[in-house]
């Protein structure tokens, strides 16, 4: 019996080791994700391509969910390195007053066009992100406005010490103006910087942000940090995507970017999901063009054949 006994307990060993890997292989329900590391970028590389007196402009066709239905638009990302003043928070018109108050920043104005029935809507969002993510974990600055023929608002995140002070303005009573702080934390705006500065940093698993400003007043919902979880996957469409996955819990929102492997790391797609007066819609946004220039010399009337190339009205 005794013998019997220890060939059962041999005999059960290797099973118990085989299932306590295959646990410990899988912690918990989440999706799994295949994460693949882009390739590295010297940082000649980063700045050959950044600092030629250039911005990156990428215009897309926009199909934006709004009051339950799909609206036919566009968008434009416009990606440029500033000097930026840390004390102000602005953009420098000389970095040689104080040297010490300068720091280099990514830029992206992200705006969107579309219509409602009769009315337009415009929104216009920049964030400021550093591009020394090792002495910097969060962007300094974004600011957001929306307008519609209803009216406009306009929020305003400024990084502190241990916070972000939020100023809100609205022309809806509900919300009229405001000035607040939240806990420091990932922003979901500042994403879009990070995939072009430094993919590698992205953050994947569970994970804490502050949602969009934007869709925050689409949704007419309180800025606050939420929580999230995040995934990498190899873009089963083009092998040369990966696609960024953020699922937010409490809201019951996804956003998934679609992004180049390789430098400069420029983002092909974006799909956003969630409920719209009462409708799970998805607003999604795909590469019509991407060009260099120095657009803020391109002011002349010759100069709008360049938004023909862009493929905007």
């Amino acid at each position: 019996m005794a013998l019997f006994s220890k060939y059962k307990l041999n005999y059960l060993i290797p099973i118990v080791f085989v299932a306590i890997l295959l646990l410990s292989a899988f912690p918990n329900n989440k999706k799994s994700t295949v994460v693949t590391t882009p390739t590295t970028v010297d940082n000649s590389k980063f700045d050959d391509y950044w600092y030629q007196g250039k911005a990156e402009i990428t215009s897309y066709e926009l199909k934006q969910a709004r009051y339950g239905e799909i609206r036919t638009g566009s968008a434009v990302f416009v990606f440029v390195t500033e000097p930026f003043s840390k004390s102000k928070q602005v953009k420098l018109n000389s970095t040689s007053r104080n040297e010490d108050d300068v720091v280099k920043v990514l830029k992206m104005n992200f705006t969107k066009k579309f219509t409602t029935g009769i009315y337009d809507y415009s929104i216009l969002q920049s964030i400021f992100t550093p591009i020394d993510l090792n002495n910097y974990k969060h962007s300094i600055k974004v600011t957001t406005s929306l307008q519609e023929w209803c009216g406009h608002t306009y929020t305003q995140l400024n990084l502190q010490a241990y916070k972000y002070k939020v100023l809100l303005n609205s022309y809806f009573e509900t919300e009229g103006d405001q000035e607040y702080q939240i806990e420091q934390a990932m922003l979901e705006d500042e994403i879009w910087n990070l995939i072009r500065i430094s993919p590698n940093d992205l953050p994947i698993g569970d994970i804490q942000l502050i949602p969009n400003t934007a869709t925050a007043r689409l949704r007419h919902t309180v800025l606050d940090v939420e929580n999230a979880f995040a995934a990498l996957n190899e873009n089963k469409a083009n092998k040369k995507l990966i696609t960024y996955t953020i699922e937010f819990t409490e809201s019951q929102r996804t956003l998934s970017i679609d992004y180049y492997n390789k430098f400069p790391h420029e983002i092909e797609s974006w799909t956003e999901t969630y409920i719209d007066n009462g409708k799970e819609l998805s607003t999604t946004a795909t590469r019509i063009k991407t060009i260099l220039s120095d657009y803020w010399s391109k002011y002349r009337v010759k100069d709008e054949s360049i938004r023909q190339e862009l493929g905007l009205k």
